[in-house]
C-alpha cells in the first residue's frame, strides 16, 4: 500500500505543477497578446509598433479569435486559448457599435450639409474623378488633404462654371502639407483662414451663408515611426477645435482610427466621427488599393454635437491611396 501510494502522490504533485505552469504560461500569452491590442492600457499607445498597429485592431480581433478557436484542439492550450477568447469578444463587442449604430432622423427645421474628403496623394489622383464626385454628390465643402494649389485648379477646371470657391494653405514646400478646400457656392461669400497648429496645412471656413457654423479642412501628420509625437500634437490641435463654442465641422485626413486613445482624446464629449456613428465606422479609407477588409478608416468628417450625422459612403478615386468620403451631416436648430 505504502508502494503504490508514493507514485500516486508524486504524480498529483506533478499534475498540479503543470497546472500551476499551464496558469503562468496563459496569462504570459494573454500579455503578449492584449499589449498590441489595446496598447492604451498599458501605457504604449503613443510607442511604435503599437501605434501603428492599433490602427488594424477590428482584424486583429479577428485573428485572435480565429487562434482561439484552434487553440481548443489542444488540451493543454485550452486555459489560454479561453482567456484570449475573451479579450476578442471584448473587443468585438466595443467594435460592433460602428457597424450597428444607425442614422437618428434629422429634427424638423434642421440645415443639411453634405461633406467630402479626398486626400489626392499630392496631385497623383485622377482630377476627373474627383471633380465628377463632387458633381453627382454636390458637397458644400471638399476637404483635399496634400492638394497644392494647381491641383485644386486643376479639379475646380472640370466643374462646369467653376463656381466653386477655392483656397490652399501649405505648410512647406512638400506636397503633403498642402491642404485645399472647394466651397459650394451655395455657402456665400465665405472667408478663409488658416490657424497654427498643426504641421500640415490647415484651412477654416466661416462667414457667408454659414452663420456661425465653421468648416475645417484638415491633415493630420502621420503617425511613423520616428513621428507619433508629432502625430499626437496635432490631434491636440482638433481637441481644441472640438472644445470651442461655435458648430464645428473638421474634415480630412486624420491619419488615426477610433482605435487610437489620441484620437478619441481628441473628440472628447464635444465630437464625434459621423462614420462610426451610422454603421459606417468599419468602411474603410486606406490603403485603397487593398481589398476592404484590409483596411482601415483613417479619413473622417467630425462634427460637434450641435450637428446630427446622417449618412456616409466611401468613394473610389484613381491614383491614391484613399477613398474619398461624402458625410451628410444636419445642424440641429
Amino acid at each position: 500500500m505504502g508502494n503504490t501510494a508514493v507514485p500516486i502522490v508524486r504524480s498529483l504533485r506533478s499534475e498540479r505543477a503543470w497546472f500551476v505552469r499551464r496558469i503562468v504560461l496563459s496569462v504570459l500569452f494573454l500579455l503578449v497578446v492584449a499589449v498590441p491590442l489595446f496598447p492604451e492600457l498599458f501605457g504604449l499607445d503613443e510607442l511604435t509598433p503599437f501605434t501603428q498597429v492599433a490602427a488594424f485592431r477590428p482584424q486583429i480581433l479577428v485573428v485572435v479569435l480565429v487562434l482561439a478557436l484552434l487553440m481548443l484542439v489542444r488540451r493543454g492550450w485550452r486555459i489560454a486559448a479561453a482567456s484570449i477568447a475573451v479579450l476578442a469578444l471584448i473587443g468585438a463587442a466595443l467594435t460592433t457599435p460602428r457597424q450597428f449604430s444607425h442614422a437618428r432622423p434629422a429634427p424638423a427645421g434642421s440645415r443639411p450639409l453634405t461633406i467630402m474628403v479626398a486626400n489626392v496623394l499630392g496631385g497623383a489622383a485622377r482630377a476627373a474623378d474627383v471633380a465628377q464626385l463632387i458633381l453627382d454628390r454636390k458637397p458644400d465643402l471638399v476637404s483635399l488633404p496634400e492638394a497644392q494649389a494647381d491641383v485644386r485648379e486643376q479639379i475646380r477646371a472640370l466643374l462646369p462654371g467653376r463656381q466653386y470657391k477655392g483656397y490652399t494653405a501649405q505648410a512647406s514646400s512638400a506636397a503633403p502639407s498642402a491642404t485645399s478646400v472647394l466651397v459650394s457656392p451655395a455657402l456665400g461669400d465665405v472667408a478663409f483662414a488658416s490657424e497654427p497648429g498643426t504641421t500640415f496645412g490647415n484651412v477654416v471656413v466661416t462667414g457667408g451663408n454659414l452663420g456661425e457654423v465653421r468648416l475645417i479642412a484638415y491633415h493630420g501628420y502621420p503617425p511613423l515611426p520616428a513621428s507619433v509625437t508629432t502625430w499626437a500634437h496635432d490631434l491636440l490641435k482638433v481637441r481644441e477645435w472640438c472644445s470651442q463654442d461655435p458648430p464645428t465641422v473638421i474634415a480630412g485626413d486624420y491619419n488615426a482610427t477610433v482605435d487610437h486613445a489620441d484620437f478619441r482624446a481628441a473628440l472628447g464629449g464635444y465630437c464625434r466621427s459621423v462614420g462610426p456613428s451610422v454603421g459606417g465606422g468599419l468602411q474603410g479609407t486606406w490603403p485603397a488599393d487593398q481589398p476592404a477588409v484590409l483596411r482601415t478608416q483613417i479619413d473622417h468628417v467630425v462634427v460637434t454635437r450641435q450637428f446630427e450625422p446622417g449618412r456616409f459612403a466611401t468613394y473610389p478615386i484613381h491614383g491614391t491611396d484613399h477613398r474619398a468620403v461624402v458625410a451628410t451631416i444636419a445642424l440641429k436648430p
